[in-house]
């Protein structure tokens, strides 16, 4: 079998190994800023449980293809999850596996963030082992200018990262930050200049793939043991965000990004 069959039914990546025992994973949509219809956001749900299994590599390498990293789910998927709820249901369990099973890979992750970086894309970005932005990335979590929970990651990562202050800043007004930024605020582990990220993500993950290889993966589960501590928390954050898709809020938070306006939400709430 080539190595590349392993990967041949997650159709959203371009696979390749740019260097020995490393695999890198490219969500290839460069037309739409790689932003993921339903198929995407299983593909990059589950693909995490294959590279844990792969006997032949020992780190990875995230990216997105063209000037984007991923600008997050799609507004068809956005809209199905509006009007059915099977597709709430699907979401609701693909949003947990995407994060758990991040949490859960043996094997060494690094994220190189080219441009924007929004919704399950930010998800992957920010849960990566090692994150890497390029200086001019674009990272924004845009939940609650949807109109709904910030639930896809933020409450388990960010307070970590970032603190509580800052992370209830950007979450609660969908402030937008730079790589640079993000690095400043310990969002990321590094930001490089654009032209540096492809190299220096490789340099990162051949260290990686070169290392002692229990070493690594103990260190990385005992780490994430942190992230697992919070996750009654983020269990939580993804239920209230899934019922934040039957408000009137997320519908007009919805027409308001294809209308390419502000939204106007109801101030009254009965939450």
């Amino acid at each position: 079998m080539k190595m590349t069959d392993r990967y041949a039914e997650f159709s959203t990546f371009e696979v390749d190994y740019p260097a020995e025992r490393v695999l890198r994973l490219t969500i290839n949509n460069p037309k739409s800023m790689n932003s993921l219809d339903q198929t995407g956001h299983n593909h990059l749900t589950y693909v995490w449980n294959e590279v844990d299994k792969d006997p032949d590599i020992s780190a990875v390498i995230l990216t997105g293809k063209g000037k984007a990293f991923s600008a997050g789910g799609d507004f068809k998927m956005i809209d199905a999850m509006v009007k059915d709820y099977h597709a709430r249901v699907r979401s609701w369990k693909e949003a947990k596996d995407l994060v758990y099973n991040i949490i859960n890979c043996g094997k060494p992750i690094v994220s190189a963030i080219n441009g924007v970086a929004v919704g399950a894309g930010l998800v992957s970005a920010l849960l990566a082992d090692i994150s890497i932005a390029a200086k001019n990335a674009r990272i924004v979590d845009g939940h609650t200018r949807l109109g709904v929970a910030a639930g896809d990651h933020a409450v388990i990562n960010w307070p970590l990262l970032c603190g509580m202050a800052k992370a209830k800043y950007h979450l609660m007004l969908c402030e937008p930050m730079t790589g640079e930024e993000a690095e400043r605020m310990g969002l990321v582990s590094l930001a490089v200049e654009p032209e540096e990220l492809e190299a220096k993500a490789l340099e990162v993950a051949t260290r990686l793939a070169n290392g002692a290889p229990s070493a690594l993966r103990f260190t990385k589960y005992a780490l994430n043991n942190w992230y697992r501590m919070a996750g009654p928390s983020f269990d939580a954050s993804v239920a209230l965000e899934m019922l934040g898709f039957t408000s009137p809020e997320v519908v007009e938070g919805l027409n308001s990004h294809l209308e390419k306006r502000q939204p106007v939400f109801d101030p009254k709430s009965d939450a």
